[in-house]
């Protein structure tokens, strides 16, 4: 048996921060054995325990003579040694003492999966803790994940499954989905990282994710060579220039937006100022193929008479969202669009893309804060995220 390393980077500080511990095994004649192999040899609990001692003894004496000094080892412990408790596990304290590698810079691995004694778990983990190891959730994302098990066990880091950078890859809703939960795990206090990255577009989809660190082919191959590793580059610069390159981009169509329209809400808002209605004042934006509906939002947030729909509003409607149709008196306040308009008025602002209630389709909405007869008025406009060729070329 021999260990493999895997470097994990950082894409902030565009380097190494660890590597991921793999078990390579070969039989007398020299072939390979895959891992699942391995790991099915036991045929008792006791001798799995043993295998996977052996597996982190092994990689924690060759990382101990690795030339690096600062960055983390992470390391894969078996649900069945997890949930045999600390004490049978506390061979794992005798053994950094022994390599006299700091437990600072250990990142347990619990792979995330059902187990039938959580409060064993907890405990295990606990113990890792007191050791002073850092402790990671893998494959989150994968089979039996949830939210409920980041907030009992609280760990450092949670590893995200290639499952959903592969969805991501081949679905915009998976990719927004991706970076959703990022942000959740973010909120919890945890630090993400995105494993199996095997190509370019899949590198830039976890930087724009938000995730903290990579792990995947793209970067580099697990490697039996432990002195390469050391002096391996990973390449950010050219990376995150392409992203900023490609997120200047995206933001164009938005700024795009606002130029746009400015005149058109300009106008809007003067008429409305005048005594027309909704309907009269926004017909200009109204006309236009990618515009859903217009509506006006006093300084409290609450909708002030209907909204007035787009034609395209009106022939897309559907029936099965019926009860969300009607806003006359709706509160808004909670969105950020309004606050945006009522903290600075006779500026228009833009959204990223987001589910309108109302229709539960993605849109942008756009504010404009005016004022009408001594108080603050807020116009907003939404406007179909996603439209396509035939809607823009029908007039």
């Amino acid at each position: 048996m021999r260990t493999a390393l895997q470097p994990i980077y950082s894409i902030s500080h565009k380097r190494t921060v660890g590597y991921e511990a793999l078990i390579r095994a070969f039989d007398n004649d020299n072939a390979a054995v895959l891992p699942l192999h391995l790991f099915q040899l036991p045929s008792s609990p006791a001798e799995n325990l043993l295998l996977d001692r052996l597996c982190r003894y092994l990689h924690i004496r060759n990382y101990s003579t690795f030339e690096d000094e600062l960055n983390w080892l992470f390391l894969n412990v078996s649900p069945q040694a997890v949930t045999s408790g600390s004490q049978s596990d506390s061979f794992f304290g005798q053994l950094l003492k022994k390599t006299g590698l700091p437990s600072h810079r250990i990142v347990m691995e619990i792979v995330e999966q059902p187990t039938d004694d959580a409060e064993k778990l907890r405990e295990t983990v606990a113990y890792y803790k007191q050791l002073g190891c850092l402790t990671a959730i893998d494959d989150f994302g994968a089979g039996h994940s949830n939210f409920e098990r980041i907030w009992n066990l609280s760990p450092d880091i949670v590893k995200l499954d290639r499952t959903l950078l592969t969805r991501a890859t081949e679905d915009h809703k998976a990719r927004q989905i991706l970076n959703g939960i990022v942000s959740l795990l973010h909120q919890s206090g945890c630090l993400v990282l995105l494993e199996g990255v095997e190509t370019r577009d899949q590198a830039l989809i976890a930087i724009d994710a938000g995730v903290d660190f990579v792990q995947g082919f793209f970067f580099r191959k697990p490697s039996t060579d432990l002195e390469a590793l050391s002096r391996s580059q990973a390449g950010f610069d050219e990376l995150l220039d392409e992203y900023k390159s490609r997120n200047r981009q995206t933001l164009d169509p938005t700024l795009q937006l606002v130029t746009f329209f400015r005149e058109h809400f300009r106008t809007a808002a003067d008429k409305l100022s005048s005594g027309q209605s909704v309907k009269e004042a926004c017909r200009a934006l109204l006309g236009h193929p990618a515009v859903s509906r217009c509506y006006l939002v006093n300084d409290q947030g609450i909708q002030i008479d209907d909204t007035a729909l787009s034609d395209w509003g009106n022939r897309h409607a559907d029936p099965r969202f019926r009860p969300l149709e009607s806003t006359s008196s709706a509160d808004w306040f909670r969105q950020q669009y309004l606050r945006k308009a009522l903290n600075e008025p006779e500026t228009l602002h833009v959204t990223e893309p987001y589910l309108c209630v109302t229709g539960a389709y993605m849109c942008v909405t756009l504010s404009l804060g005016f004022h009408h007869n001594g108080s603050l008025q807020v116009l907003c406009c939404d406007i179909l995220a996603n439209p396509t060729p035939a809607q823009l070329n029908r007039r």
